[in-house]
């Protein structure tokens, strides 16, 4: 199995606002994937745990909000890796835009 891309991405929100945000914007998540869409989604916490699906794959992924930063985890199949690289930069232009 693929190493899992991890990004964090900053912010000055607060927890409770990022989180907010993040809720509010469910739908653009799967945006940061190409051609993705959000299968599923549930908090554990101040955790949101979601699947995305893309290319006929499943990609299990988990945001981590926090007071000044939100973790985020994207565990790609072993087709999807190929993309890894592609799917990172993307997630560091477009990630940001879903606490605006």
């Amino acid at each position: 199995m693929p190493d899992p891309i991890t990004l964090d991405i900053p912010h000055k929100l607060g927890r409770a606002v990022a989180r907010e945000r993040i809720a509010g914007g469910i739908g653009k998540l799967a945006d940061t994937i190409p051609g993705g869409t959000v299968e599923e989604h549930h908090w554990e916490g101040d955790t949101l745990m979601f699947t995305v699906s893309a290319m006929g794959q499943r990609i299990a992924s988990k945001l981590e909000v926090g007071e000044a930063k939100i973790h985020a985890t994207i565990d790609l199949p072993p087709f999807l890796a190929l993309f890894a690289e592609k799917i990172r930069a993307k997630l560091n232009r477009e990630a940001p835009k879903l606490l605006e």
